[in-house]
Formats: structure tokens, C-alpha cells, sequence
């Protein structure tokens, strides 16, 4: 395999284990609940969900979930029409600050939008650092790059474990501003196919905002929706539970 086959692979490797946190795990578990985390799995999820992709869960859900409710208003905390695509990068990460702080605080309605989750915010968070999964995951890659002798291995670690900024950059930002709508939901959202192929189904945007409990993301025929299919290949190993295998149908 050359050099940049193996940069490719690792960045690739690395990339698969934050996104099947982030559409399984996070967002189709613990967010919409559309798929159900076997009882320690969860706990595994939550002990190690900060760490993998120096995102916390609870902030994430919550904020998801905020999304949702306030799609594409002035409330929203990452929408394109109201900041514009790139400053959206900017807005999303203050978002995330604002929403950690105000549930470290208790501060409605940010606590009223996960009162389901019997968690905290992790402690990483609440004791203010941060900063020790990005420091972990540079160490791992260091690592990598040392015993292989490959030293770009490196940062095709890195930037694939830690890719969510831009992943969820992509997401919010062009999944609300390019693309074709299968349903009229009241927002901006649309479904945009290059998207959906590099962030696992979540580029369908407009058919998730159209049923949110769906588990899978994807309605017409040649809509392709990888994140479903990580859910069945996790479904397999017993690790979650697809509920409801709920079909969504366009209109008319």
C-alpha cells in the first residue's frame, strides 16, 4: 500500500469511529431515540462519547434538539439563513459554549430540552478541560506516526477522530441552503446528496426535519442513507435496537 493509501485508510478508519458516534449513537439514539442503545452500551456511550469526539453528549442532544424546535428562526443555534454559510463554522462552536454553560447552570430551556437523560455534562466539560481529547487523540497519532515511521499518518488521524466541526459544519450549513426538498416542513431544510454520502444520511435534511424519529434518513430509491446501514450492521452485533423501522413516504 503506498504512503497516501495508508493516510487515506487511517484517516478513513478514524473518520467511520466519530461518525458512528455521532448518527448512531448521539443522534439517532440518544437525540430522536429511533434507535435504542442496549443498557450498557449507553453507559459505555456516555463514559466514553466526550472522549472519542470531544463532543459531549448532553450539549450535542441538546442542542440537536433545540435545532429542531427553532429550525431556521432567529432562536435556531446553527442556521445558514440567519449567519450565512461561513460564518455558520463560527456560530455552531459559540452555540455549543453557550449550551454547555447554561446546562451546567440549569438554565431553562436548555434543561427542559433534555430532561429525558438521566446524565451530566461530562466532567471534562464541568471541570474545564476541554482540551485533554483533543491532547489524547494528537498523542494517539503521534504514536501511530512514530511505530509506522510514517509521520503524516499523524494528522490523518487526527483530523479524521476529530472531524465533527466539520461534519456538522457541512451539515448545517449546506444541508439548509442547497438541494432538493421532498417535503414542505415550514424551514429551510433540503436534502443534499454530496452531503449525505460523506456525513453518513445526515445531509438529507429535509426528510429528516419531515419525520425526525424515522431511523433512516433516505426515501426515495437512489437516496442512499450509510448511516442506516451502520445502525443495522450495530443492530447485528447486538449493540442497538431499531425501533419502529419507521418508512417515510413522499408527498403526493
Amino acid at each position: 500500500m503506498s504512503y497516501a493509501l495508508e493516510c487515506i485508510a487511517v484517516f478513513l478508519a478514524a473518520y467511520l469511529v466519530n461518525i458512528f458516534y455521532i448518527t448512531v449513537f448521539y443522534h439517532r439514539g440518544l437525540a430522536h431515540r429511533s434507535v435504542r442503545l442496549k443498557p450498557r452500551v449507553r453507559k459505555f456511550v456516555i463514559w466514553t462519547g466526550n472522549w472519542v469526539t470531544a463532543i459531549d453528549p448532553k450539549a450535542w442532544v441538546c442542542m440537536h434538539r433545540m435545532h429542531h424546535q427553532l429550525a431556521d428562526t432567529l432562536l435556531d443555534p446553527h442556521s445558514p439563513v440567519q449567519s450565512g454559510l461561513w460564518k455558520l463554522m463560527l456560530v455552531q462552536l459559540r452555540s455549543y459554549e453557550r449550551t454547555l454553560v447554561c446546562l451546567m447552570k440549569g438554565r431553562a430551556p436548555y434543561v427542559a430540552a433534555v430532561r429525558d437523560l438521566d446524565f451530566p455534562v461530562n466532567w471534562l466539560n464541568r471541570k474545564g478541560l476541554w482540551f485533554l481529547p483533543y491532547t489524547l487523540h494528537a498523542v494517539i497519532g503521534l504514536v501511530i506516526g512514530t511505530a509506522s515511521g510514517a509521520w503524516l499518518l499523524a494528522p490523518a488521524y487526527w483530523l479524521g477522530i476529530m472531524s465533527h466541526p466539520v461534519q456538522a459544519w457541512m451539515v448545517n450549513a449546506l444541508g439548509h441552503r442547497f438541494g432538493y426538498v421532498n417535503f414542505e416542513n415550514g424551514d429551510n431544510s433540503k436534502n443534499n446528496t454530496w452531503v449525505a454520502l460523506l456525513v453518513m444520511g445526515e445531509g438529507y435534511q429535509n426528510n429528516h426535519h419531515h419525520q425526525p424519529q424515522s431511523p433512516k434518513f433516505s426515501v426515495k430509491w437512489w437516496e442512499l442513507d450509510l448511516g442506516y446501514f451502520l445502525c443495522l450492521v450495530a443492530e447485528a452485533a447486538g449493540l442497538i435496537e431499531i425501533k419502529g423501522r419507521l418508512r417515510l413516504t413522499t408527498q403526493g
